[in-house]
């Protein structure tokens, strides 16, 4: 379980395939912290570290993650947001995230305010997920707060400090990104169907 509270920016330092999986390693100044078997979100995907080495943590994403989120979208030198599990006597800073990417999204609107930054995401809403304005919502392992929401689409807000330390400074018009919707809201919206 994850809170969506970034941890640090890592850097891909090499993509390998390997029949259907990807591996994919990446440099950052938790890695030397890191141990094989670790749960560790990237970019909201959770992985789990198969290897380590020289500052460096090695994941696998199978064909399902590489078919269900941006993960193989990746390049050498992109950067990734990394977020290792919750403490479970740790506060809840975000929300409750699970690391399970339920669908991409598509960025359809960047806008530079001042002082701060809005992005309007568009979604596939076929598959049945919803954000509702004030709610939380994950976007590349980030938790953030809905600040305009319709029926396929949202807006969501960003301070310099998420901006400076996530890798929403590399967002733009066109960029897909990876979304895991409130699990509460889940819930709520799978019973109301019954």
């Amino acid at each position: 379980m994850f809170t969506g509270i970034i941890e640090t920016l890592g850097k891909v330092t090499n993509l390998q395939h390997d029949q259907g999986n990807l591996h994919i390693t990446v440099e950052s100044p938790i890695a030397a912290e890191l141990k094989i078997d670790q749960s560790v979100a990237h970019n909201g995907v959770c992985l789990t570290v198969i290897a380590l080495a020289d500052g460096k943590h090695t994941v696998t994403a199978i064909e399902e993650t590489l078919n269900k989120t941006s993960i193989g979208q990746l390049n050498v030198g992109d950067l990734v947001n990394l977020e290792r599990c919750m403490q479970m006597n740790a506060r809840l800073d975000g929300h409750i995230v699970q690391g399970h990417v339920d669908q991409t999204a598509v960025c359809t609107a960047f806008k530079a305010l001042d002082g701060s930054w809005e992005y309007t995401f568009e979604y596939d809403a076929a598959q049945g997920n919803v954000t509702v304005e004030k709610g939380s919502i994950c976007v590349n392992g980030i938790s953030l707060t809905v600040v305009n929401s319709k029926a396929n689409r949202f807006s969501v807000a960003i301070i310099p400090y998420t901006f400076e330390h996530t890798n929403l400074q590399q967002v733009r018009e066109g960029s897909t990104v990876n979304l895991e919707f409130d699990i509460i809201g889940k819930y709520v919206a799978r019973l109301m169907q019954r």
